[in-house]
């Protein structure tokens, strides 16, 4: 269904609207000619906390390590024996430590103290409005006013 509809339904969170839909879903509605439309989108950025320059080069290493890990095992499928396995898996995660390392403090180095902290950041909407396709949006409506009745 192409965006747009008549709208059936609004709430204040993607849980109640995704609710709505599933209650639509378990009456054997025909969910495919429904759509969620979030509105009034913000941006919220939760700091989650200081970086500094031994977080910085300390978050590179372990990024670094698990790629390196990554890469030592698919060479260690090579390996002719036990030995030779065990090398290959230990030099690349040494060498991706320290090439992630290198980057953590580049990276660092080069935001110049702009942006001194870690954060998360997530797209939310303020209302939640579930559209449906003309045809079928009364007995919408209607399987919709039974689930705001049993609360």
């Amino acid at each position: 269904m192409p965006l747009g509809g008549v709208q059936v339904g609004s709430y204040e969170n993607y849980q109640q609207a995704q609710r709505a839909v599933d209650h639509l879903s378990d009456q054997k509605f025909p969910v495919e000619n429904v759509t969620i439309i979030g509105s009034d989108l913000r941006q919220v950025e939760r700091v989650t906390g200081r970086l500094s320059w031994g977080r910085a080069i300390g978050a590179g290493a372990a990024s670094g390590a698990w790629f390196g890990l990554f890469v030592g095992l698919l060479l260690g499928i090579f390996a002719t024996d036990g030995g030779d396995w065990i090398g290959s898996v230990l030099s690349g995660l040494l060498i991706g430590l320290v090439f992630g390392a290198v980057f953590g403090a580049v990276g660092y180095a080069a935001s110049q103290g702009k942006r001194d902290f870690t954060s998360t950041s997530q797209i939310v909407a303020g209302r939640y409005d579930v559209l449906c396709a003309p045809q079928v949006a009364e007995q919408a409506r209607a399987e919709l006013a039974k689930l705001s009745l049993r609360g």
